[in-house]
């Protein structure tokens, strides 16, 4: 059996959840205090890489995008990102944590090449909430792993985000053409209910958390100003 030393631990705002970070040799695992329950590890990180990757085949600027990250997380998702965009994008990644993002920038940070330090990343501290509201028209890739997905975990705040209000914030904040994607831990068919309501374009994809093989998460991702579509695979 794997020894896990602890190596922070961070309240986070807004709630009363706790969040562990822990490691063994070069894995980490962040869990939630109270359960026990792992939310993220370095192990496990495919489809956070799908996330931050997969938006950008869909839009026609991937050169000079400009994006919105919700959740810092273990920095995979932004790594992605930066490495599918081009060198004049701009890469914005909302984290309401701030030990998380001490934890980045420490030994967690070696795993995804230290994302924070990029030029092109710009780092919000604070609820992304506010930053979708104070925007129209703004980002051509909006990519949210808040909480857990819509089956939010760590706060009850979270799920506005996954509500038609908060949908359709989303969207206003999203330029024509853009996308919005969504990661979650199970494939939660009312929010993809939620999602077709929108009449937009609707891709779903199921990815692996790790390798080829055991569990897959899901990512939606919504095309605006598209037909009526919802397509489904499994990568």
């Amino acid at each position: 059996m794997r020894e896990w030393t602890l190596v922070g631990t961070a309240d986070v705002p807004g709630s009363e959840t706790t969040l562990t970070l822990h490691q063994s040799d070069h894995d980490f695992v962040i869990r939630i205090s109270s359960t026990g329950s792992e939310l993220m590890s370095t192990r496990r990180r495919g489809s956070e890489e799908a996330l931050g990757r997969l938006p950008f085949s869909r839009i026609p600027n991937p050169e000079t995008a400009t994006v919105l990250i919700g959740g810092l997380g273990m920095g995979f998702t932004l790594a992605a990102a930066l490495q599918a965009a081009g060198r004049d994008a701009c890469v914005t990644v909302a984290e309401l944590v701030p030990e998380v993002v001490t934890w980045n920038r420490g030994p967690l940070g070696e795993e995804s090449g230290f994302p924070l330090k990029d030029p092109r990343t710009n780092l919000y501290i604070g609820n992304i909430t506010s930053l979708l509201l104070d925007r129209v028209s703004h980002y051509d890739i909006i990519a949210l792993d808040i909480d857990n997905g819509p089956e939010g975990l760590t706060s009850a705040e979270n799920d506005w985000l996954y509500s038609p209000p908060g949908i359709a914030t989303t969207r206003k904040a999203l330029r024509p053409g853009g996308v919005i994607a969504y990661w979650s831990a199970t494939s939660d068919p009312r929010f993809a209910r939620r999602l077709r309501d929108t009449g937009d374009e609707i891709f779903e994809e199921r990815v692996h958390a790790h390798g080829k093989r055991g569990t897959r998460h899901t990512i939606w991702m919504v095309k605006t100003d598209s037909p009526r579509k919802t397509r489904s695979r499994q990568s």
